[in-house]
């Protein structure tokens, strides 16, 4: 039986799923801590899901992250459809996009609206810039759209700018009498998004403790947090966890699935899963400031990349559909945590869509839950015709690449409509598509299948024979049989 008795070491801390330009330079982040601290970072879990759905408990839902560092998102009215097809209930934006906002009116979807780092220092020092603020990016759109919270920065504290984080709470008084002044206090919160590097100690969560660094701070915002009646969002990261300590039982206990589980040494309760004890090294360090029992934790950015460099291990398809999918199960039951018992929290799931312009390795740009061409990366049961929970998964590492020659085909009785979606997506990345036109070798039989067929194995040929380049939300599935035919020739060989 393991415990969170584990070694102190030295190592960056990512925030991987950030997706603001203004604390990029702030994201890297030397600092000591424990295995299981740098677990608590980042965190996801994985059982395969259950759909998206309301509960009758307000705090019982599943939201997703809009990015929009990216070249090729959709339009905000596409997005929109998209988002009433699925069963997402609400949606955290980085800033206050108008065309997003009024995009999302009388759609049902509740909205996070976001202040960037910059503005802070001109909202704490003029009560008139937070009105300002408001009035145009508040006022003209809600209740049509549902704006539920205003974030005032993103992980302020992680970034270690004092002059920053001293201006933090008077930015989000400002920000409150504003919204107050519309006559909209207690109907729109204000809060601020946290990283885990906040905590100076989280093994075990019971021991868990804000950084005595933050802690003047962070006993103001809590305090303004209960005031209010509003939310502590945090950004756990157990995909990091896992990148940092990869081993089997590592990833089982990130992933949510079967684990001899780890002993708090300091009250005896067994946990299960990362995500728990995370969420309550927190709790334990939000009560150890002071009388906050009542201040809730929200879940602002969870997530799991299904693609990565060559040394990012737990990168797969398999691990992110697994991840997403136990942490929704996981929430819908209402279990809860062990010092959270009997109701879920709100979580927001990053991302919606890759987003192609950030920085870093290839997992910064792979956490989308569906591409630009609106299909899905891998399929978590969003779908509002999706509706049957499906098995548990195993964590995988990713599987290497094929030696001898395969190629990627649709899986058999895949609908016309999705072959057809992935031959646009396939032929819309830049490979040639001319064989399937008139006149080419391929466009005999014309007939969807066939030609989806060609693109679908093109595009896995030419992106890198890498097993989630044939995926196209598991409608697509290798083979070892050439389905070369006549003068139509197939790629594809040994990687």
């Amino acid at each position: 039986m393991a415990s969170f008795s584990l070694p102190f070491f030295s190592l960056f801390l990512f925030a991987a799923a950030s997706s603001t330009v203004f604390y990029i330079a702030g994201r890297f982040l030397l600092l000591p801590f424990s295995l299981f601290h740098l677990l608590f970072h980042f965190s996801p879990f994985i059982f395969t899901p259950f759909f998206f759905l309301f509960f009758a408990d307000s705090q019982s839902f599943i939201g997703v992250n809009y990015g929009q560092l990216s070249d090729n998102l959709p339009p905000p009215s596409s997005t929109a459809n998209l988002l009433r097809s699925t069963s997402i209930s609400k949606i955290r934006l980085y800033n206050a996009d108008p065309l997003i906002i009024k995009s999302l009116a009388n759609s049902g979807l509740g909205i996070v609206i976001g202040i960037a780092n910059g503005d802070i220092p001109a909202l704490a020092s003029n009560p008139n810039s937070a009105a300002q603020w408001i009035n145009t990016n508040l006022n003209p759109y809600y209740p049509a759209s549902n704006i539920l919270l205003i974030t005032v920065g993103n992980e302020v504290m992680s970034s270690m700018d004092q002059n920053l984080i001293s201006q933090l709470v008077p930015a989000m008084r400002n920000v409150q009498n504003a919204v107050n002044a519309a006559s909209l206090g207690g109907k729109v919160k204000v809060s601020t998004v946290h990283s885990m590097a906040v905590l100076s100690q989280s093994d075990p969560p019971s021991s868990g403790r804000i950084n005595p660094m933050f802690e003047t701070t962070m006993k103001a915002v809590v305090e303004f947090l209960k005031e209010n009646e509003s939310p502590f969002a945090i950004n756990p990261y157990p995909f990091f966890a896992y990148q940092s300590d990869p081993r089997d039982e590592t990833l089982a206990f990130c992933l949510f699935q079967p684990n001899s589980g780890r002993v708090d040494s300091g009250n005896g309760i067994k946990y299960m899963n990362m995500f728990d004890a995370q969420l309550d090294a927190v709790r334990s360090g939000l009560n150890a400031l002071g009388d906050f029992k009542d201040v809730e934790i929200m879940v602002a950015e969870t997530g799991w990349a299904y693609r990565g460099d060559s040394n990012e291990v737990g990168t797969s398809v398999e691990n992110a559909r697994a991840y997403n999918g136990n942490l929704i199960a996981h929430l819908r039951s209402m279990v809860g945590t062990p010092l959270m018992p009997g109701k879920s929290v709100d979580t927001y799931i990053f991302a919606l869509y890759d987003e192609n312009l950030k920085p870093g390795p290839t997992s910064e740009r792979s956490f989308g839950l569906f591409y630009p061409n609106l299909t899905m990366t891998y399929d978590v049961g969003l779908s509002k015709n999706s509706q049957t929970p499906t098995t548990p998964t195993t964590p995988t590492t990713p599987s290497p690449k094929p030696t001898a020659p395969v190629w990627c085909l649709p899986k058999a009785d895949i609908p016309d409509d999705q072959l057809q979606s992935n031959l646009d997506y396939a032929c819309g990345h830049g490979i040639d598509c001319g064989p399937i036109q008139p006149g080419g070798a391929c466009f005999e039989p014309n007939t969807v299948k066939s030609h989806a067929a060609y693109a679908m194995n093109l595009y896995y040929q030419s992106l890198g024979k890498n097993p989630w380049n044939c995926d196209f939300s598991q409608t697509a599935t290798l083979t070892s049989t050439n389905p070369s035919y006549n003068a139509c020739t197939y790629p594809g060989g040994s990687t």
